[in-house]
């Protein structure tokens, strides 16, 4: 499965760092997340999220919801 990864940094002057990563599980998702961490940031991360990642292509948008496409 895919999952996306958003880490916030930087204290007072938040930034995010997002990133993709494909695992079995969500546990495994956040053990290659916790690797992928970019080292110059790492000691400033204060929260980690993580999503399934939906595929675009795969999406179903409001329109085409109530339209029945």
């Amino acid at each position: 499965m895919n999952y996306q990864i958003t880490v916030r940094f930087g204290g007072r002057h938040q930034r995010y760092h997002t990133f993709k990563v494909s695992a079995d599980d969500a546990a495994e998702a956040l053990r290659q997340a916790a690797d992928k961490v970019p080292e110059e940031i790492a000691a400033d991360v204060d929260l980690v999220e993580l999503r399934v990642a939906i595929n675009p292509d795969e999406r179903s948008y409001l329109d085409e919801a109530s339209s029945g496409v």
